[in-house]
């Protein structure tokens, strides 16, 4: 079988997916002979296209779950997308306004038509993008949550949990988006990095009936108009006597009172605090306390309404308002100043435009107790963070939680199940359907003359976070009537085979930014539905950043197309270049130049295949130097996958690639194919062959889920295979004992081929020229590595000998010395000075190995292997010096 002389992946890549998929080697059913593993996916948006942040999360997903399945479990990777209730609404939105039709003028059916119709026609771009990245999910279980069972759990949940007493509909201060014209909750709303430059107004306030101003300083002038009071501190001498009297709202000489209130602070600001209780919380619970009136001056879309009292305000925009306000301010004398400030200014997370406080009728969640459980068990290390200085941060959530707003103003969305049957505040009730909601408000009125006709759904629909925290379970329909217990409102184990296989799932790969939005909450539902954790572990990524440290973002035009990349340079380099510099937790700073390294370790492994299949094989005995070659590997490719096996352990995947990177590059193919490889036009033996033939498809298991496309081409190469005998689902090798004493003495060998090497290079004396070498230490030393140093250093011969030869380049690795001859002449001083700069080289290592050494807390802390590395390399040191001490000696005399 002819190779191509390069790796091209685009014949390559599609190929093996395809016939994974139709082998069905992605699917995964409930087997009581196998342990399962299972991860589901952080649904993407169905307005989403793949970028950098899905690249590196999936990646990592599908190293887990291809190493899961090679490792003999059911390995099962649940796929889906979220409806993504504010930022579809907005696309469809934007389609309609392209067709020229406005939301306003459709029906709610009408508009759910073009949702679905915009959702069918691009909801799965961002599905099919990662089957080009190689994402080894098991499609047949893709969820959406909106299919119906999803749906329907949804639905079940609220009703559920309005019935437990944990939902309720009250008047609150929420966090409003004027441009989605919508709720959203404490955490959708998002804060600039070191805060934003606003300005400080600083404004008269005139007390009624006298001839005297109090000062306010503000940030948001275009409130002014909705003041009910002005608070001063009743500890606060300078403005004390003033409690009781009233001021003046600038413009409209609304009298309003002088109260006096702890929250204003003595050394801040004025001391005088304007009170709008419409428009900031703090000011609403201050209103709360003094029973003030509330006066709502901006309407849903961030303008001025008629409450404001003022004509020429209303219908104006408020940052505009903003600035004629302060116009007129500046105007009546009584602006007295402004000055720059630098504050936190909440924004809405889907639109980016700067939140609106504004009191509202909204249901809620009441956290505190709900959450308890989900608290505890991250604390106690039942569920565990990757880094687990997460825990922090969790932590930090958890206690200081607050009632989540999960209804939203929008139509696309899971509709809030609550029909009302009268006017009165509580004449509603919460119901699964039409019909049952009928049946609770005979019951609740009295009435039996209620009909469907006369009951009206809320119109809002549930924040999109209170569809995806059931995902876990609502994805094995978990919540379907024959599996769900609805007089406990629990889930009845034993009832859904797949659910009670997979769940709880095995690890959750998701973003830091939404530990609290999503993996606190599915926490929550997995406890209150199933009485267990949805997941065992959690790995949180770093956030993809450029080189300058800035967020990957379409707006700084900063952010690859990814599809361009793996075009560019595969879908192997592209995961591969993702890892190289991927911590857990810590942020990945993406440069093209990793995924250039990715593709080129791609071609390093192609390039080695095609080397060790163009050999010609003979029937010949195997020369000792390949039997050492093959021992020592074996012993370092064990020694690798132990070191693996415990990054995989500790989620340090970027770490467990390196290891392998690091043993193909280097130790297999610039070290162990130089030493094997036969001399040009000779043919190999076959023992050696076959032995390297075996040692390649070890490398190529381990590296298969990080790099599967390069691998299963490959393997399917090295010989025809049947389709069960394909990589993707060959066994996982086990980590076997490795050689210390053999990986020692090559370790030797190495340094001493590279200090020849190196002098070759530094003297021009080329590297095929045979050279004698003369060791000056006792005969024998180093006869089992002769061979071997004579193959790899091009060396003529080795002689064991006390007196240096003429005409020779002298180098010393540990504590022997050795001897190149030349049959040139050699510069004396110029050696004289490279043994002076390697002595002072070792004399600062060994300064450093004591310095660590005398420490009391290393030498009793570290683990013992550690310690006892540390004086071998003392004891290395010491002997190197001497023996380069007594080599200067030499030139001396």
């Amino acid at each position: 079988m002819s190779l191509s002389a390069k790796y091209d992946p685009s014949q390559v890549e599609d190929k093996w997916y395809q016939f994974w998929m139709d082998n069905g080697f992605f699917s995964a059913k409930a087997n009581k002979e196998k342990e399962p593993y299972s991860i589901v996916i952080p649904p993407p948006n169905v307005t989403g296209v793949l970028h950098m942040g899905h690249m590196l999360n999936n990646t990592i997903q599908d190293i887990l779950i291809r190493k899961a399945r090679m490792e003999g479990k059911e390995a099962c990777w649940i796929p889906g997308t979220d409806h993504a209730s504010i930022a579809t609404e907005a696309k469809v939105v934007q389609m309609l306004r392209e067709k020229g039709i406005k939301k306003s003028d459709l029906s709610r059916k009408d508009f759910m038509e073009y949702a679905w119709e915009w959702k069918e026609k691009y909801g799965g771009i961002i599905l099919e993008q990662l089957k080009k990245l190689g994402a080894s999910c098991d499609w047949d279980r893709t969820a959406f949550t909106m299919d119906d069972s999803y749906y329907k759990g949804v639905i079940r949940v609220f009703v559920d949990l309005h019935k437990k007493g944990y939902i309720y509909r009250g008047l609150r201060m929420i966090n409003w988006d004027v441009e989605a014209k919508t709720a959203v909750s404490n955490e959708e709303v998002i804060y600039k990095e070191g805060g934003e430059i606003s300005k400080l107004y600083h404004v008269k306030y005139k007390i009624k009936d006298e001839d005297q101003w109090v000062t306010i300083a503000t940030q948001r002038p275009e409130t002014i108009l909705g003041d009910t009071a002005i608070a001063v501190n009743p500890k606060d001498e300078r403005f004390n006597q003033l409690i009781g009297k009233k001021a003046l709202v600038p413009f409209i000489n609304r009298e309003i009172p002088i109260i006096g209130d702890d929250y204003v602070e003595l050394d801040f600001g004025t001391g005088c605090l304007k009170v709008t209780p419409a428009h900031d919380p703090n000011d609403y619970e201050i209103g709360l306390r003094h029973n003030l009136q509330v006066i709502d001056t901006i309407d849903e879309g961030g303008c001025l309404n008629e409450k404001c009292e003022v004509p020429e305000y209303v219908g104006m925009e408020r940052f505009r308002a903003r600035k004629q306000i302060v116009k007129d301010l500046k105007k009546a004398g009584i602006l007295l100043k402004d000055e720059d400030f630098n504050t936190r200014i909440g924004r809405s997370e889907r639109t980016d435009s700067v939140i609106e406080p504004k009191l509202s009728l909204q249901w809620f969640i009441k956290m505190k107790e709900i959450s308890r459980t989900a608290h505890k068990v991250v604390m106690e290390d039942e569920i565990l963070l990757y880094p687990p200085k997460f825990k922090n941060t969790y932590n930090h959530w958890m206690e200081n939680v607050r009632d989540w707003c999960i209804s939203r103003q929008l139509w696309w969305g899971q509709r809030i199940p609550a029909y009302y049957y009268g006017e009165g505040e509580n004449d509603f009730v919460v119901a699964e359907s039409a019909e049952d909601a009928l049946q609770l408000a005979k019951e609740n009125s009295g009435r039996n003359d209620i009909g469907l006709e006369d009951l009206k759904q809320d119109e809002d629909v549930l924040d999109t976070w209170a569809s995806s925290w059931l995902f876990p379970l609502a994805v094995f329909d978990g919540f379907d009537d024959q599996y769900y217990d609805h007089a406990n409102g629990k889930i009845v184990n034993g009832a859904n085979k797949d659910l009670d296989y997979f769940y709880p799932t095995n690890t959750l790969v998701t973003a830091p930014e939404i530990l609290f939005f999503w993996v606190a909450r599915m926490i929550i539902a997995g406890y209150e539905y199933k009485g267990d954790k949805p997941f065992k572990n959690v790995y949180l990524t770093g956030i993809v950043r450029d080189k300058l440290r800035r967020k990957m973002s379409k707006s700084l035009g900063n952010s690859p197309d990814p599809l361009d990349l793996i075009r560019d340079f595969g879908a192997d380099g592209v995961r591969t270049g993702m890892l190289f510099s991927s911590p857990a937790g810590n942020d990945l700073l993406f440069d093209e130049k990793l995924v250039e390294q990715g593709r080129n370790f791609a071609n390093k492994i192609w390039n080695a295949f095609r080397l060790i299949k163009g050999w010609e094989v003979a029937e010949s005995p195997q020369p000792d130097v390949n039997q050492l070659a093959g021992v020592w590997f074996e012993s370092r490719l064990n020694q690798a996958l132990t070191e693996l096996e415990d990054h995989f352990s500790k989620f340090r995947i970027s770490d467990a690639l390196m290891t392998w990177y690091k043993l193909i590059w280097n130790d297999f193919c610039s070290w162990y194919l130089e030493w094997v490889k036969p001399t040009y036009g000779k043919p190999i033996d076959r023992v050696t062959y076959e032995k390297t033939i075996d040692l390649l498809q070890e490398l190529m298991k381990v590296l298969h889920p990080f790099m599967p496309f390069l691998t299963e081409e490959i393997w399917q190469n090295i010989e025809e295979r049947f389709m069960e005998e394909s990589l993707i689902i060959t066994q996982w090798p086990g980590a076997g004992s490795f050689d210390r004493t053999v990986l020692e003495d090559v370790d030797l060998l190495f340094e001493i081929t590279s200090q020849i090497r190196n002098i070759r290079n530094s003297k021009q004396l080329s590297p095929k020229e045979p050279l004698p070498l003369h060791i000056n230490v006792q005969t024998g030393k180093f006869a089992n590595l002769e061979s071997s140093i004579q193959k790899l250093a091009n060396i003529t011969s080795i002689i064991y000998t006390q007196e240096k030869p003429d005409q020779c380049y002298s180098f010393v690795v540990r504590s022997s010395e050795f001897y190149l001859v030349s049959t040139g002449s050699v510069d004396t001083k110029a050696e004289k000075a490279n043994l002076e700069k390697e002595l002072d080289y070792t004399k600062g290592f060994l300064k450093v190995v004591d310095k660590k050494l005398s420490n009391e807390r290393f030498v009793n802390g570290a683990p013992p292997q550690v310690v006892d590395t540390e004086r071998k390399k003392k004891a290395d040191a010491e002997a190197k010096i001497k023996t380069l001490e007594e080599s200067l000696a030499k030139l001396e005399d």
